[in-house]
């Protein structure tokens, strides 16, 4: 069953924040929107079940009634993994399956984290990313990617990638030619209890935004 709202154009500079702890209660939710955020990014497995901390559909409802937009990423793997093509269509279809399981609709960002790969090659990398989008497009969602440390890749690779939609870690990481940043993750602390990471939204070079869930 689809969660409420609509999918929308992020605003701009609007303050959100991604953590891996649940938003145990729309009171939280709440306490987060009067602090003055604005949106949740929360976390999808890539095994066939989500873990107990990972974003449920009770939590959705948590932070949309909260006055929060949402929006989705998959865990990373684990460091010096190895990216095929083959791994990004089976994540992109798990990462497409949970979001769809939990009521994300159509048209929202849902972000591959990219970070931590290393002895593998540069196309390896292009393949598992391109891999990802093709699955996560074919379920009707917005394949974005984020963009970590030792990715191997350059800024003018991640421009060739097909995805229209550029979240920057606080890693040092490169700029994207042409078109820029969407999301951009600024810092981390501990806020109402939960350890996140502050992130902030803009309109990239091209005219893109990030395209989360609202009520």
């Amino acid at each position: 069953m689809p969660l409420p709202g609509q999918a929308q154009s992020a605003l701009m500079n609007a303050r959100g924040f991604d953590c891996n702890t649940p938003i145990p209660s729309v009171a939280v939710a709440t306490a987060f929107f009067n602090s003055g955020y604005r949106f949740c990014i929360r976390y999808l497995s890539h095994n066939q079940q989500q873990d107990s901390n990972d974003l449920s559909t009770t939590e959705a409802n948590h932070i949309l009634q909260g006055g929060l937009a949402l929006m989705a990423v998959q865990h990373v793997r684990m460091p010096s993994w190895m990216p095929t093509g083959a791994l990004g269509t089976s994540d992109g279809q798990l990462a497409a399956q949970h979001a769809s399981a939990i009521g994300i609709q159509a048209g929202v960002n849902v972000w591959c984290d990219l970070e931590g790969v290393e002895n593998t090659t540069a196309q390896n990398v292009i393949n598992y990313s391109n891999a990802w989008y093709d699955a996560v497009k074919a379920a009707g969602l917005v394949p974005g990617i984020y963009v970590g440390a030792d990715i191997i890749i350059s800024g003018q690779q991640l421009f060739a990638l097909k995805f229209q939609h550029y979240w920057k870690s606080l890693s040092n990481v490169p700029p994207i030619p042409v078109r820029g940043y969407q999301m951009i993750q600024t810092s981390g602390g501990t806020v109402h209890g939960i350890g996140i990471d502050n992130d902030m939204t803009q309109t990239d070079a091209k005219g893109g935004q990030a395209q989360w869930l609202s009520l």
